[in-house]
C-alpha cells in the first residue's frame, strides 16, 4: 500500500489543524492594527481558536470508536471556513478598492487575497474526506493547492512590496521565487511528468523554504527596529513577520503532493515493465 495514502490523510488534517490555530495569532495581530473596529473582525479569530478543537474531538472519536462516522465535522468546519475565507476576500476589497477601482486602491487596501487561507483549508479539508488517498488524484489535489497558494503569495508580494515602491533589492526574491513555483507546479498538473521532473519541483519546493527562512529573518529584523518602544505596536505595524513562513507552509504541502505522484509513477513504470 503507498506508504503516502497510508499517513497522508492524518498528516494532512493536523496541517489543517496547525494552520487554522496559528491563524488566530495572524489575524489578532492584522486586526489590531484598526483595534478590531467593527465586530465581524472577530468572527475569523474565534474561528480559528474554535475550529482546531472541533477536528481534534473528530479525530479522537474516530480513533476511540474506529469508525468514520463522524467525519461530518470536518465538512463543517471546512465549509465554514470557505465561507469565511470568501466573505474576508471581499470585506477587505470593500476597505477602498471598490470605492476607486484603481491600481493603486488595490495596493493600499487591506491584503485582500490573505483571508483566500480559510478557504484554501476548507478546501483542502473537505478533499481529504472525498478523494482516496491511495489515488493520483489525491496527491495531484495537493499540488493544485499549493499552486493556488503560491499564486496567492506572488499577489501578495508583489502588492505588499509596491507599498514601499521595492525599496530593497531583495524584496524581489518572494516575487521571483513564488513565480517559479507557479510555473513548475503547474507544469507538473498540466503536464504527464517523468520522475526526475518531479524531482526537479520539489527541489524548487527546498528552494521555497530557504526564501520564507529568510524573508521570515528580514521581517523579524524590521520588528526589531521599529520606531516604537513598543514591541508589540512593531509587530503590529511593520512587515508582517509571519507572511514569508507561508513558503515554508506552501512548499510543505506541494511537496507531499510531489512525493505521492512520484510513487505512484514508480509504481506504475514497474507494473509496466519501464522501470
Amino acid at each position: 500500500m503507498n506508504k503516502w495514502a497510508h499517513r497522508g490523510s492524518l498528516i494532512i488534517e493536523f496541517f489543517v489543524v496547525f494552520n487554522l490555530s496559528f491563524l488566530a495569532l495572524d489575524i489578532f495581530i492584522a486586526h489590531s492594527a484598526n483595534a478590531f473596529s467593527h465586530p465581524a473582525e472577530w468572527i475569523p479569530f474565534y474561528f480559528s481558536l474554535s475550529a482546531p478543537l472541533l477536528l481534534i474531538l473528530e479525530l479522537g472519536l474516530n480513533w476511540y470508536r474506529n469508525t468514520q462516522r463522524y467525519r461530518l465535522i470536518g465538512f463543517l468546519v471546512g465549509s465554514c471556513s470557505c465561507v469565511i475565507g470568501i466573505i474576508g476576500l471581499l470585506w477587505h476589497l470593500n476597505s477602498t478598492f471598490f470605492e476607486y477601482q484603481t491600481i493603486k486602491s488595490l495596493v493600499y487596501t487591506a491584503p485582500f487575497i490573505a483571508p483566500l487561507a480559510y478557504t484554501g483549508l476548507g478546501c483542502l479539508l473537505i478533499m481529504n474526506r472525498m478523494v482516496k488517498q491511495n489515488e493520483m488524484e489525491w496527491s495531484q489535489w495537493l499540488i493544485f493547492f499549493g499552486l493556488a497558494g503560491f499564486f496567492g503569495n506572488f499577489v501578495l508580494a508583489l502588492s505588499d512590496h509596491a507599498q514601499n515602491g521595492f525599496f530593497f533589492f531583495a524584496e524581489w526574491i518572494p516575487v521571483i521565487s513564488s513565480a517559479a513555483a507557479v510555473s513548475f507546479l503547474g507544469t507538473a498538473l498540466a503536464r504527464k511528468c517523468s520522475c526526475r521532473f518531479v524531482e526537479l519541483c520539489i527541489a524548487i519546493m527546498v528552494v521555497q523554504v530557504f526564501v520564507g527562512v529568510l524573508g521570515f529573518y528580514f521581517h523579524g529584523v524590521s520588528v526589531t527596529r521599529g520606531l516604537s518602544s513598543s514591541f508589540f505596536e512593531n509587530l503590529v505595524y511593520t512587515a508582517p513577520v509571519f507572511a514569508p513562513l507561508l513558503f515554508v507552509n506552501l512548499a510543505f504541502l506541494s511537496s507531499l503532493g510531489l512525493l505521492g505522484v512520484r510513487y505512484n509513477l514508480i509504481q506504475y513504470g514497474k507494473l509496466s515493465g519501464v522501470a
